[in-house]
């Protein structure tokens, strides 16, 4: 790749994802399910008993699931420049399916990106375990196996900004804020998805929140490239 600024706006898909833990609570797992939770985060909860750390429960792929995926990407309406976004939200295998076939339809040629914040850590893989999980097929775009570093089709504006320093991390907040971009983080923050969806059920306040990320990763890439960040009157948001 050349350099950020060579590379056509429309051809990448910004997104982000919101999870959950599988279960509203520890108890909802079955015995041998608590076992394996409990072996799973043995080292890392430290002192804290697997009931109280389930709520994190949601980071994993294996013990969470996915609850909205909102997208956005950038076309052209009269000759000027407009980002469109949209979120999924549901059963998480109807997420994964509809996710799957804008990517199928839109984002599957060799010319085309995936971007998000940590995105190699996180959103990308999460989204293919929980595709293989559920049985669905996993794009091409989101295959890893026999693809070397630089053929992989992702954008992360964690790893841009780190400039090859692997021990740094910056979250989306940090970052948005030192480049000058309005804070995402208006309403909710991660911690707070679990009680809003499981107790609140109220998904399009996650969904909200999931767009704001989503539109943040896309102006930090706007700032990356040296663009002018995105304007009230060029973002169109499409109801679920």
């Amino acid at each position: 790749m050349a350099s950020l600024s060579a590379l056509t706006l429309s051809h990448i898909l910004f997104l982000d994802i919101e999870t959950v833990p599988l279960m509203p609570n520890y108890e909802g797992l079955s015995p041998y399910e608590q076992s394996l939770w409990e072996e799973k985060t043995r080292y890392i909860r430290q002192e804290v008993t697997p009931d109280v750390y389930y709520e994190k429960a949601g980071i994993w792929a294996e013990f969470g699931k996915i609850v909205c995926i909102s997208v956005g990407y950038f076309f052209l309406k009269g000759g000027k420049r407009q980002f469109r976004m949209r979120s999924f939200v549901g059963e998480e295998k109807d997420i994964l399916e509809q996710f799957s076939y804008l990517i199928e339809r839109f984002f599957s040629g060799k010319e085309h990106f995936l971007a998000a914040h940590n995105g190699k850590e996180f959103d990308f893989p999460y989204i293919a375990r929980r595709m293989l999980i559920h049985q669905l097929p996993i794009p091409n775009i989101l295959q890893f196996f026999g693809k070397k570093p630089w053929e992989m089709s992702f954008l992360d504006t964690l790893d841009l900004w780190k400039f090859g320093d692997y021990k740094h991390y910056t979250s989306l907040n940090l970052l948005a804020y030192i480049l000058g971009i309005p804070s995402p983080k208006e309403d909710l923050d991660g911690s707070q998805v679990m009680h809003t969806y499981y107790q609140e059920k109220d998904i399009a306040r996650i969904a909200t929140y999931c767009q704001r990320d989503t539109l943040t990763v896309a102006q930090i890439f706007l700032r990356m490239r040296g663009e002018p960040l995105l304007q009230e009157e060029e973002i169109e948001i499409l109801q679920p």
